[in-house]
């Protein structure tokens, strides 16, 4: 039976990677039905909005999705289409593994560990009031009044809301994830220290969770005392549930410990769809080049056949990238510089999908 996925190429690397990416799962047998819709800077320029209506009611009417990196502009502009379809499917879990690949220099081997992010609420909400606007200034007089500290004329605010509700699903399906992989220990990561009302009430809802999971360790750490420890020791890791916009920055950092955002597949998943997606940003400045690699966009490929129940196909397609990245003769000039020091005999994107092809037959 084929399975319906909606294939949003993105853009800068986007269209490269997710074509090598196509061709791979392809390979495997499985039959997808592929329907590509656009989203992102092109789509702007079309329909003047980067996520049109009809991108939305494709990956509603599918229930999966896998896309290529979309441009966020920086400090202006529209906002995250990563977000808003966050938002759109409430798609509240984001699950990011970090595992050591070969051929992916790092200061650590053996590293095995998963970031579970909620990825609705915390300050990427985005709830903001631009710099003297009259949202802002009404809510730094209400602030004031009501024993706030005072504002410096001119501030922007942003919102920080955590709810019982989103903390509980998201501590749920860590520890849920972590018995049915087998996994050990679940870590939650706060700030409860110093934001006592929202990490507090996120830590509070954590240790109530982890009462019902008495088989599965359960600590917590301070968001920077978790940064200082992934470094100096990863391997005291396994699990970790953590708000917004700390998993979106901890899990950057696991993925630095494995050889980098290249190497780093991620999921977004919630009760009715799942989107896939590399963690890497669209690199415009190489795209077009056929020099991207594409290990992230494969192995986030992977994660979407184990969704849809294709389990011997995810495992051929992890095997035949352990395969060649362990080879180390077809990757992309990134990998190469990490085993030989240069780029000297690194291959394309997509002949470094012809490899991975190759070792699935």
């Amino acid at each position: 039976m084929a399975h319906d996925v909606v294939l949003i190429p993105g853009d800068g690397i986007g269209p490269e990677i997710t074509q090598a990416m196509r061709r791979v799962v392809d390979a495997t047998g499985v039959e997808i039905a592929w329907q590509v819709v656009d989203a992102g800077a092109g789509a702007m320029l079309e329909y003047g909005t980067p996520l049109p209506r009809h991108v939305l009611d494709a990956v509603a009417e599918t229930g999966v999705a896998i896309k290529g990196p979309v441009t966020t502009p920086v400090g202006t502009g529209f906002r995250s289409v990563n977000v808003a379809l966050r938002q759109a499917f409430d798609l509240y879990a984001c699950v990011r593994p970090c595992v050591t690949l070969p051929g992916a220099t790092s200061r650590y081997q053996d590293i095995d560990l998963v970031i579970v992010r909620e990825n609705t609420e915390d300050l990427y909400a985005g709830i903001e009031f631009e710099p003297g606007s009259f949202e802002a200034d009404r809510l730094a007089r209400l602030l004031e009044r009501n024993g706030g500290r005072s504002f410096r004329p001119g501030s922007a605010i942003s919102i920080k809301p955590i709810s019982p509700e989103g903390s509980r699903r998201i501590v749920t399906y860590a520890f849920e994830y972590a018995r049915s992989m087998g996994r050990n220990k679940v870590t939650a990561v706060h700030k409860a220290n110093i934001m006592k009302a929202t990490d507090g009430l996120f830590l509070r809802v954590a240790r109530e969770v982890a009462a019902s999971y008495p088989e599965i360790a359960f600590e917590d750490k301070i968001v920077d005392a978790t940064c200082m420890g992934l470094v100096m020791d990863p391997h005291d890791f396994d699990v970790l549930v953590l708000p917004n916009l700390y998993g979106d920055i901890v899990s950057d950092l696991c993925a630095g410990l494995v050889g980098g955002l290249g190497m780093a597949p991620g999921a977004n998943i919630g009760e009715e769809c799942a989107v896939f997606e590399a963690t890497h940003g669209s690199a415009p400045d190489i795209a077009g080049k056929d020099i991207a690699n594409p290990t992230a966009e494969i192995l986030s490929a992977a994660m979407m056949l184990d969704h849809l129940d294709e389990h011997e196909a995810a495992r051929r397609i992890r095997d035949a990238v352990s395969a060649t990245l362990s080879e180390g003769e077809q990757v992309t000039a990134d990998v190469r510089r990490s085993l030989t020091g240069s780029t000297e005999g690194a291959v394309g994107t997509q002949a470094y999908a012809d490899a991975v092809i190759a070792h699935m037959a």
